[in-house]
């Protein structure tokens, strides 16, 4: 008998190491949550310009915290 029981893959939070342009924290977002790392991108900067510059901490954490993918 054997046992088939379904475990569904974790999602790691990790920085990108092949879909990025600055350190890879978007690009790591966006295949945590399934979406393009281009609309990231763009909700960045648009929330940089209209949120006075605390977006721009918020990645800066991220770059610090979050762990680099190791595969490419």
């Amino acid at each position: 008998m054997t046992n088939n029981v379904y475990q569904p893959e974790t999602k790691k939070l990790r920085r990108s190491s092949s879909d990025k342009m600055l350190a890879g924290v978007c690009g790591g977002w966006a295949r945590m949550l399934g979406v393009d790392a281009a609309i990231l991108r763009i909700l960045l900067v648009a929330a940089t310009i209209f949120g006075v510059g605390t977006p721009v901490l918020v990645y800066a954490a991220c770059w610090l915290l979050m762990p680099e993918d190791p595969t490419p």
